[in-house]
């Protein structure tokens, strides 16, 4: 089941839930003030690999910390990946 990242508009807090793909666009309460007009965020994730000697290295197109998130085919000017 994916987790989902979700952040309500009436107190601003950010939070995530496991729920079924077919549920992630309906509509969901904020659990720390109950409103109901919480939106799904855009996610961005991290991947790293090994190479036969060990060394991590990042796996092209995940995001560790920092960079943008706007990044696509291959290039991006603004952050240099």
């Amino acid at each position: 089941m994916p987790l989902y990242e979700y952040f309500c508009e009436k107190c601003a807090a950010p939070f995530e839930v496991l729920r079924p793909m077919s549920q992630s666009g309906s509509p969901i309460a904020c659990p720390h003030c109950a409103a109901a007009d919480a939106r799904r965020m855009i996610s961005v994730f991290s991947a790293v690999s090994k190479d036969s000697g060990g060394s991590s290295r990042m796996v092209a197109g995940s995001q560790t910390g920092g960079g943008c998130g706007s990044c696509g085919g291959g290039h991006c000017a603004t952050c240099g990946h």
